[in-house]
């Protein structure tokens, strides 16, 4: 069955090119080898007794693939899919409307779902228990709340910040799994698979090279494959090998440890302003001039995972790792003392 595709907002180019490259089947997934695994059980059991997948939430930090294997749980399941976001969906008479167009088996995917309104969420809540939902007939004493049924569909929402969904919401959800940052071995094998579909040509030193660089994110990584081609085409025979791939990524300030501009700025703001830290989020959102959900949710996980900066009860801190990854050994001796 040919998957349909609504979506209510606007998505980049960047984005449109990424989805020639996304897997269509878990066996073509590479990674999330958990998660994999129990949504294989979940999807064989719910088509074995012929009835809609749980509803399932997703989450980690962006660029993971939560979208990807939403598409993915769609196809497994032979249904279409509806694609929508948290932010898109304003008044609970347009979620209403999303619900009532679906399908028997459908897919309903909202991205950023914590950013969903507490009465738009107020509707979801009997949509997702009962298949129903309850609408007001006139105004006054005259009113009336009249139930509707619905389909049996699959819910599936994506969050970076889970800790922000409300306890109803997320108790609502049969199946809640989270997404972890990829290995470079798992990157090295996306980035030659889209090197393949791209029909590219690249070495396995150079996709190795571009995976170190990419931050355990396949987005980065497929991003990144794109930008080296660029440079390989105008500037080598065409070929992606190590030379090409470091060259590029060093034109674009990725360093080798996959940090951009955007990190060193983070660590150097807390060596050289803060003495190393302590330094609290907002102090440091407002010291590089970034927002402090965007340093939460797209920087920081990187960076405590690699173990370049410590969240401690004060605020966040710079490892020694982050001083020798920056060259200012030199600097840590004083802030310590």
């Amino acid at each position: 069955m040919e998957k349909r595709i609504i979506t209510t907002e606007v998505i980049q180019e960047e984005d449109k090119q990424e989805a020639g490259l996304r897997p269509t089947s878990l066996s073509e997934y590479i990674g999330q080898d958990k998660v994999k695994k129990n949504l294989r059980v979940f999807i064989e059991a719910a088509k074995k007794r012929h009835e809609s997948l749980d509803h399932v939430l997703l989450y980690g930090p962006p660029g993971l693939g939560k979208t990807t294997m939403a598409g993915i749980i769609a196809e497994e399941m032979g249904v279409q899919i509806k694609i929508t976001s948290g932010p898109a969906i304003e008044k609970p008479g347009e979620i209403a409307a999303i619900l009532n167009n679906l399908s028997e088996g459908d897919v309903l995917f909202i991205d950023e779902i914590h950013r969903l309104n507490k009465q738009v969420e107020e509707v979801l809540y009997p949509a997702m228990e009962d298949f129903a939902i309850d609408i007001v007939i006139g105004k006054g004493e005259s009113a009336r709340s009249l139930r509707l049924s619905l389909p049996h569909f699959t819910l599936v929402g994506a969050t970076t910040r889970a800790g922000m969904l409300s306890a109803p919401l997320r108790d609502r959800f049969g199946v809640v799994d989270r997404l972890e940052f990829y290995s470079i071995t798992e990157l090295m094998q996306i980035i030659l698979r889209s090197a393949k579909v791209l029909g590219l040509a690249i070495d396995e030193e150079g996709a190795l090279e571009i995976a170190k660089r990419s931050r355990g994110t396949p987005r980065l990584a497929n991003r990144f494959l794109k930008r080296v081609r660029d440079f390989a085409e105008v500037e080598h025979s065409g070929k992606i090998d190590y030379t090409i791939a470091c060259r590029a990524l060093d034109q674009l300030d990725v360093d080798s440890a996959g940090l951009d501009v955007t990190d060193r700025n983070i660590l150097t703001t807390i060596i050289r302003q803060f003495h190393g830290g302590p330094v609290g989020l907002d102090v440091l959102a407002a010291a590089i001039g970034e927002d402090a959900g965007t340093l939460e949710d797209v920087y920081e996980p990187y960076l405590i995972k690699n173990g370049y900066i410590h969240r401690t009860p004060r605020g966040r801190v710079a490892s020694e790792e982050a001083y020798r990854q920056l060259g200012l050994q030199n600097l840590m001796k004083k802030d310590n003392e």
